[in-house]
């Protein structure tokens, strides 16, 4: 596992090894990267179910002004430190060994970005969706990553489904926030 561009292109990262964690394959990291890669600098990135923290840092590596990675598993928390510091964005982020819901409870900041990965078809992302749109900022996008067959709802707050990618057996559905007139807020993504 590697971040694929930017100021860290080439750097290695550690994986967590085991059933409790599935990281992202680079197919479906690349896309994610190309669908936002006017969209990154100078923002604020949430990775929720963060695991070795890849696709935050693939973020920072690409212009994103900081990242707050949340995870419950300690050692993710483990590995996410190590491959931080070994990628040398430090000052950047900020890690969380919190539930994904006590966090977002929690957090009084706004993100521009945030990419939900939860494990499969556990009801994880259906529970963290809502609660993560009341945390972004008004021309944010919420990415989630799930197994094709989850149906994900058409509406979170007052966020709506607005594309699906799919790769394979994987798909990325993108949530945005209506606009006046019903337009999408935010750069097109």
């Amino acid at each position: 596992m590697r971040i694929i561009s930017g100021s860290k292109r080439g750097k290695k990262l550690i994986a967590l090894e085991g059933m409790q964690v599935r990281p992202t394959t680079d197919r479906v990291k690349e896309a994610l990267f190309d669908i936002l890669q006017f969209s990154l600098a100078g923002k604020r990135f949430l990775d929720l179910f963060a695991g070795s923290g890849q696709i935050g840092l693939e973020a920072l590596s690409r212009g994103a002004a900081e990242a707050v990675f949340v995870d419950t598993l300690p050692a993710s928390i483990r590995v996410l430190e190590q491959n931080v510091a070994a990628a040398d964005f430090l000052k950047q982020v900020r890690i969380v060994h919190r539930d994904f819901a006590a966090f977002l409870q929690s957090e009084r900041t706004f993100f521009d970005i945030a990419f939900l990965d939860p494990p499969y078809e556990t009801g994880l992302l259906q529970q963290a969706l809502p609660l993560v749109v009341e945390r972004m900022a008004p021309e944010g996008v919420v990415f989630c990553e799930h197994p094709r067959e989850e149906e994900l709802p058409q509406q979170a707050g007052d966020f709506f489904k607005s594309k699906e990618y799919r790769y394979g057996r994987i798909m990325l559905t993108s949530y945005r926030r209506k606009i006046d007139g019903g337009k999408e807020g935010g750069a097109p993504v």
